[in-house]
């Protein structure tokens, strides 16, 4: 007679072994890599669980256990030019969230810092006097780098990009490409020395004559738009977004990409210390608004374009064998369509395969969650505070994680 090969209901009385298994039979150890994979918003509710948990969530081990998670769904910490509070897009429960325990030190406390760059689990502000604090938006440690040894005043910064590492603990770099074409110079902060290293000199690409672009990026060029008005080609970014950067780090060079002012994605090589500029998506005097992201170790440049009667979102990556750009990625034609004639502007940043695109424009806000390897484009909810209905203008990406310590 075969033996039956389904599983016993509790009603014949042979019980499996997990039936009656429990957190509470793991040891401390074991029961810190459980939670430790938990989603991190639930981490501020551990300690209401039971007193075991939040001794467990207190722990530096349970801090080792979370380090050792290879990665996390992003949060998006939102940028609006008078919001004084903290507001995150939890990609992993796909709703709001506001942090109220973020304190950054600052000189007067009605005046805001602003986001310029993040990585990892950390964040960089911006004061006013031009000095940088690193926080930790979860756990809202927050440390203030040493100030600048040059006058930012007679600088004109371009960039300001983050990178992180994690061995026995976090560390990061802070990056800043500063100056006027082509006299450009790029500075570091390194958290493992703790203080500023001397600027760098960055000099033209050898070959740069070979990629056709505009370098004569010192001249704003005008032209008349389409109803007529006279349109300096000069980008005018919102604050939030003015050092419009990313980096990567592909065969061991680090590369930091930004926007000029007319709108040219200027690549400069930190390890070979040289820069060049990459050809134009479109003619000058084309009306778009165009951003730089990071996804999956590569820079990629997202477009907002109108031609004729319509108006497309595309996502264009470079191909160097063929020095072209190549499109990767669309928005249906049904969604973009909307902003015809709106005159938006769009905000990105990368996160993995996924780009998070804020589109603003007097008559719309709109938060879209764009997918590559799909190309699904989600429209995100409202954010709704105290019945208000919140509008921002940017945003920056990081993996929200609790032993991310300054």
């Amino acid at each position: 007679m075969e033996r039956s090969l389904k599983r016993k209901s509790p009603e014949s009385g042979e019980h499996l072994p997990f039936d009656s298994f429990s957190l509470d039979d793991l040891n401390e150890d074991l029961l810190e890599r459980v939670l430790s994979w938990l989603p991190t918003s639930s981490f501020f509710r551990l300690t209401s669980v039971c007193k075991r948990w939040k001794s467990a969530a207190a722990s530096v081990s349970f801090k080792l256990a979370c380090s050792r998670v290879p990665s996390r769904d992003p949060w998006f910490l939102m940028v609006a030019p008078s919001l004084n509070q903290s507001i995150v897009f939890d990609s992993a429960e796909n709703s709001w969230k506001r942090l109220n325990h973020l304190r950054l030190p600052l000189e007067d406390p009605n005046i805001s810092c602003m986001p310029v760059a993040a990585s990892g689990g950390l964040v960089c502000y911006r004061k006013l006097s031009g000095n940088f604090v690193v926080c930790n938006p979860v756990t809202g440690s927050c440390c203030e780098l040493p100030p600048l040894h040059f006058a930012p005043e007679n600088q004109s910064l371009n960039a300001v990009v983050m990178s992180t590492t994690f061995k026995d603990q976090i560390s990061y770099k802070i990056v800043l490409v500063f100056g006027e074409l082509p006299n450009l110079l790029f500075k570091v902060y390194n958290s493992s020395s703790g203080c500023w290293e001397d600027e760098t000199a960055l000099r033209r690409k050898d070959d740069d004559n070979s990629i056709d672009c505009d370098s004569t990026d010192d001249n704003v060029v005008y032209f008349l738009s389409k109803a007529g008005t006279v349109v300096a080609s000069s980008m005018q970014r919102s604050p939030s977004k003015q050092y419009s950067s990313v980096i990567t780090n592909k065969d061991g060079q680090e590369t930091v990409y930004f926007l000029s002012s007319s709108g040219t994605v200027v690549a400069c090589n930190l390890t070979c210390k040289c820069f060049f500029e990459y050809p134009r998506l479109l003619p000058v005097f084309s009306e778009y608004s165009i951003d730089i992201v990071e996804c999956g170790g590569e820079m990629l440049v997202v477009l907002l374009s109108e031609f004729l009667e319509s108006t497309s979102l595309r996502v264009w990556k470079y191909d160097d064998a063929n020095r072209s750009w190549q499109q990767i990625a669309s928005m249906p034609a049904a969604m973009s369509q909307e902003w015809y004639g709106k005159k938006a502007d769009i905000n990105c940043v990368g996160a993995g395969d996924q780009i998070f695109i804020c589109l603003n424009s007097p008559e719309l806000c709109t938060y879209i969650l764009c997918d590559l390897v799909t190309n699904k484009w989600t429209e995100l909810p409202k954010c709704c505070l105290n019945g208000e209905v919140m509008e921002f203008m940017s945003a920056f990406s990081f993996e929200p994680r609790i032993e991310a310590s300054l």
